[in-house]
């Protein structure tokens, strides 16, 4: 019996001591974020690698957060110094609002600015009125934009968000729209600016920017809040720590007071979730030696083929074993080739559904060589001695 007790001791302290304290805590450490939202997804901004999802291709109401693509299509289709005249349709929209009065003039900037920080309705109207012409044709505008850029479910009815019969959209659809709209600098500008004071023809504006998670969470920098009855609380959000760059968005995350604040909770669960699980990690190196390709018709018979970018993709710790690389390249291919052709790709596969793709190109050039360039050259060149 104390024979058989100590083996068992023996046993337990060998696991414990020389097996990898990672190994033990993994999947206690991987702990899926508790969100109320009936739609939600983590997004890397980078690759567009969708981390987390509940419910992400589901449509629904997505109120205020429809005004990141209003300033997309505004500052895709007019200048900042352009000077809006109010109409009285845009005068009359509901608060929240800027209380813009009809024949007032005012910068497309400063609207914009009135638009993302405080969500002013009527900024909404005028923007897509001064753009598009009327509020309809706007509208196509920013549905057509979203199936350009890769929306599968989104349809827009109203330029600032309001309630209105098909207006909707996914979440997954509004990262991708958050992840288009954030290369745009001034985009990025305004939503991360904390305060700021201008004037129109008529009266002065003081705009206090109302995302909290500016302010609450480390390293936030955007993007848009959101709330009508039908929608809920909704949020769009992006925050940056050491080089991970992290679009989280959440619609219908609750009602009244609870909902309010449940949307900045949910928001920050996702974030954590994508920071404390993910690090992004090099899969592919660009210039790397992929292979070597039989040149025909050519006095260069061989050519080296090199990874043409580098691609890093944000990985799980769980997840870097289980990933899949292969390159698809020709055999054999006849000159002419130019240098940087694209002769195959590089694939990263996670799992059985997520692909990733890096072109594969050519080293060098190779021109042709046969009996017929081979006379053209002798021809060319007595031309250019007999001239």
């Amino acid at each position: 019996m104390n024979k058989r007790i100590s083996a068992l001791l023996f046993f337990y302290t060998f696991i414990i001591l020389f097996i990898p304290f990672n190994t033990v805590v993994l999947a206690q450490e991987i702990k899926q974020p508790k969100v109320n939202a009936q739609g939600a997804v983590l997004m890397d901004r980078k690759t567009g690698r969708i981390l987390w999802e509940k419910n992400s291709d589901k449509p629904l109401a997505m109120a205020s957060t429809t005004k990141i693509m209003t300033a997309v299509i505004a500052l895709e289709n007019s200048n900042l110094s352009d000077i809006v005249k109010v109409s009285k349709n845009a005068a009359s929209a509901p608060p929240v609002k800027m209380y813009l009065k009809k024949d007032e003039e005012i910068s497309m900037e400063n609207l914009l600015y009135a638009l993302m920080m405080q969500s002013s309705n009527d900024a909404a109207v005028a923007i897509a009125e001064y753009v598009g012409g009327s509020v309809d044709a706007f509208c196509d505008t920013m549905t057509q934009k979203a199936k350009q850029i890769g929306c599968k479910d989104t349809v827009f009815k109203t330029p600032n968000g309001l309630d209105s019969e098909d207006h909707h959209s996914t979440a997954a659809d509004m990262a991708l729209i958050a992840r288009y709209a954030l290369d745009n600098k001034d985009f990025f500008r305004i939503i991360n600016t904390r305060q700021i004071s201008f004037k129109s023809n008529m009266k002065s504006y003081d705009i206090v920017n109302k995302n909290r998670l500016l302010s609450e969470y480390k390293g936030a920098q955007g993007i848009k809040t959101g709330f009508t009855g039908k929608a809920g609380h909704c949020f769009v959000g992006f925050a940056k720590r050491e080089g991970l760059e992290l679009i989280s968005v959440v619609l219908a995350s609750g009602w009244g007071s609870s909902g309010k604040n449940q949307k900045w909770t949910d928001t920050k669960a996702i974030l954590d979730y994508g920071f404390n699980n993910y690090k992004y990690k090099t899969i592919f190196e660009k210039n790397t030696l992929a292979g070597k390709i039989n040149v025909l018709n050519s006095r260069t018979t061989e050519m080296r083929l090199l990874i043409e970018d580098s691609l890093q993709l944000p990985l799980r710790d769980d997840e870097s074993g289980n990933i899949k690389i292969y390159y698809d390249i020709l055999n054999e291919k006849s000159a002419p080739i130019k240098k940087g052709e694209v002769l195959g790709k590089a694939v990263a596969k996670i799992g059985d559904n997520e692909k990733y793709e890096v072109p594969i190109i050519a080293e060098s050039s190779a021109d042709i060589h046969n009996f017929s360039s081979s006379v053209k050259k002798i021809i060319n060149k007595w031309l250019s001695i007999a001239c």
